[in-house]
């Protein structure tokens, strides 16, 4: 009896032990779910801030790079040109780019120099003085010569002098004769002016417009330099001699426009220009000058437009069929779908975007710009031994493609899609993007010897737009901004011919108004002759 209660006792004490471990398992159990969700919550938030973070330090380099690039447009060097600093550094492989420094090595060098106080500094030699310039002689002769002194030679020395422009005034004088027989009265025809009933000749008005054009000197500017000579000209009469003298170009302009949209290899560009707008108080209009440039006609043509939309060079290309090279600007995209249009790439463009990445990563962008640097030695010695179209074809086959070819490689290994260290917002990932998404139009100067290797040239021909926006500030109308591209067409394609633009133009006022229309091709840039007097 005594055993079977014992039994009861040990039973109980079982259950009740069982019990009590399994409330404690289902506590452990549920407290272990709460850390485990807890966990999940903190490595998600954890990933959430790591992400946050790379964001922010990737805002950051790209701020960095920002204004390492402003500060460089104010403070530093302008010059596009590339000079590598270490060549070394363009050997290093890929994977040693991030980690690799080359050490600088140092050499001590003596030699000895030669004492003395009357060390020439290295200089410039002077340049010659021309020898068309007028000399006038002045002959000195020396005081107090004894007599019978002997001339053994002389000694000449030439200065430069200056003369003051001078406004003079042309007469026309045509005396009147009464005929016999009372048959009328005859004189002289008056020669055709630029501006009739006006009183600005061919000279002054190409002075007045060239100085504009050319030398980027306002109309304000002139009215001053003209009191000083002793003339007084007011805005609007100046005003109205430059669109009157602009005007009677038209002719030329149009034939000009003419022979460049008739071309099959055109380069092509814009750059804006404000102008004054009587709907815009208070504010200017952004328009646009679409620059056109046929390399082979050596002839450009500015169009003025209020937009930079397509509608420009639809309007200018609608009839175009060759090849069109131009920068990564979308408006050119649709052109490049026409089968009649070769749309060719910008070299210039590609590497600007690695200079400016310089900052950013030195190593990398050296490489590239090295690589563009020898393309370019290749096309300077084409152009310096003044080789045939068929000729530099053969040498970019054999010299330029190789290195075409090992750039697209590189480029493609440090892409940001195959290069984690290279991230795709940086100066260094966008300038490569850009140029693997140009990659087929950039080659493909490499397959006609008449092609160039970039967009420099039609470039070279907005510049003088740059410079005047900083002087004339705007336009003071569309009409005036259409006669500004007028004119810069015409100055541009003299500059492209070695033609002297303000002995062209004065040389043009003077005959345009007599001249067939017909024939008018003999007046434009590449066919002028000067008129003998």
């Amino acid at each position: 009896m005594a055993a079977l209660f014992l039994l009861y006792i040990c039973t109980v004490q079982s259950e009740k032990s069982i019990a009590f471990n399994k409330e404690n398992f289902q506590k452990l159990l549920k407290k272990t779910q709460e850390l485990e969700k807890q966990t999940q919550e903190l490595a998600a938030r954890n990933a959430q801030l790591e992400k946050v973070f790379s964001e922010l330090q990737e805002k950051y380099q790209l701020t960095q790079q920002e204004l390492d690039f402003l500060k460089r447009q104010l403070f530093g060097r302008k010059s596009e040109r590339f000079i590598p600093t270490d060549p070394a550094q363009i050997s290093l492989e890929l994977g040693q780019m991030a980690e690799a420094m080359l050490e600088q090595k140092t050499q001590k060098v003596e030699y000895e120099r030669r004492a003395g106080k009357d060390q020439k500094k290295p200089g410039h030699p002077r340049m010659p003085i021309p020898a068309h310039l007028r000399r006038e002689e002045i002959i000195l002769e020396p005081e107090d010569l004894p007599e019978g002194s002997k001339k053994i030679g002389e000694e000449v020395t030439e200065i430069l002098e200056y003369k003051t422009a001078e406004i003079y005034v042309k007469k026309y004088v045509r005396p009147k004769y009464a005929l016999p027989n009372e048959e009328g009265i005859k004189t002289a025809n008056l020669p055709s002016l630029p501006i009739p009933k006006g009183n600005a000749g061919p000279a002054l008005l190409a002075h007045v417009i060239g100085s504009k054009y050319l030398d980027h000197l306002p109309l304000y500017r002139q009215i001053q330099q003209f009191e000083r000579l002793g003339l007084e000209i007011s805005a609007s009469t100046i005003g109205g001699w430059v669109a009157a003298g602009i005007d009677l170009l038209t002719p030329a302009y149009e034939r000009l426009m003419a022979i460049v949209q008739r071309s099959d290899y055109i380069q092509a560009d814009e750059t804006p220009i404000k102008v004054l707008d009587i709907n815009k108080k208070g504010d200017t209009h952004k328009g646009y000058y679409w620059v056109y440039y046929s390399p082979l006609d050596k002839m450009v043509c500015f169009q003025y437009r209020k937009g930079r939309g397509r509608e420009g060079p639809r309007e200018f290309l609608k009839n175009f069929q060759g090849s069109l090279q131009a920068d990564g600007w979308q408006v050119y995209d649709k052109f490049g779908k026409k089968e009649s249009i070769l749309l060719l790439g910008c070299m210039a463009h590609a590497r600007r975007k690695f200079e400016e990445s310089l900052d950013n990563d030195q190593v990398r962008a050296s490489h590239v710009l090295a690589k563009m640097k020898a393309l370019y030695m290749i096309e300077r010695r084409a152009g310096e031994e003044g080789i045939t179209v068929e000729e530099r074809y053969l040498l970019r086959q054999q010299e330029s493609l190789p290195l075409m070819q090992d750039l697209k490689e590189w480029l493609l290994d440090n892409a940001p899609e195959a290069n984690h260290r290279v991230l795709p917002t940086s100066k260094i990932g966008k300038a490569i993007n850009y140029t693997l998404s140009m990659w087929s139009r950039l080659e493909r100067y490499l397959k006609d010897g008449r092609h160039e290797i970039d967009n420099n040239w039609v470039e070279n021909s907005i510049r003088p737009v740059a410079v005047g926006r900083k002087n004339y500030l705007f336009a003071g109308s569309h009409e005036a901004a259409q006669r500004s591209a007028m004119i810069y067409s015409l100055f541009g394609s003299c500059k492209k011919n070695g033609v002297d633009p303000m002995a062209w133009l004065a040389d043009v006022l003077k005959r345009i108004l007599d001249h067939p229309v017909n024939r008018i091709d003999e007046l434009l840039p590449h066919n002028w002759k000067p008129q003998e007097p």
